[in-house]
């Protein structure tokens, strides 16, 4: 269980504009942020990549 409480999107979105992410692009409600030089030359370990195709539907051959 986390100790993060519930929060409203245009609250969070508010609060990383404010650390130093911008919105990339946007389409309908979706917005891609990113953050200049946030992970440019880090690698990527299995268990996050495992995490992000579970939430994007992507496959390991994609």
């Amino acid at each position: 269980m986390t100790s993060w409480p519930s929060t409203k999107a245009p609250q969070v979105l508010r609060a990383l504009l404010r650390a130093g992410w911008a919105i990339k692009r946007q389409s309908g409600s979706h917005r891609v942020l990113s953050k200049e030089g946030f992970h440019d030359q880090e690698e990527i370990g299995p268990a996050m990549l495992a995490r992000i195709a579970k939430h994007t539907g992507l496959r390991r051959d994609q």
